[in-house]
């Protein structure tokens, strides 16, 4: 199945209030906190022996990649969103 399958009720409600791009990336986003979410729980239990009260040093690294991803996602979405009001093309635009 394909993520556009898998997603398509919460990827027509997010495109249709932000436009087709700003949409797919608002589900990215979404898709990206959760797996944050997820990643971090499993943090919790899988501790490192030389780091006390840290995460072991492949969860940590896979927390600050993900952390990066939404960061572009959201310096993406922002970019899109100025482009569009200075474009004064309102929120269907994309």
């Amino acid at each position: 199945m394909s993520v556009f399958d898998k997603h398509r009720d919460t990827l027509e409600r997010h495109e249709t209030m932000m436009g087709h791009a700003r949409g797919r990336l608002a589900v990215a986003l979404d898709l990206l906190t959760d797996s944050l979410a997820l990643v971090g729980q499993h943090g919790i239990y899988c501790r490192s022996e030389r780091f006390p009260g840290k995460p072991k040093m492949d969860i940590a690294l896979v927390l600050e990649q993900l952390n990066d991803a939404k960061q572009l996602v959201q310096s993406a979405m922002e970019e899109l969103k100025s482009k569009g009001t200075s474009q004064g093309s309102g929120p269907s635009a994309g």
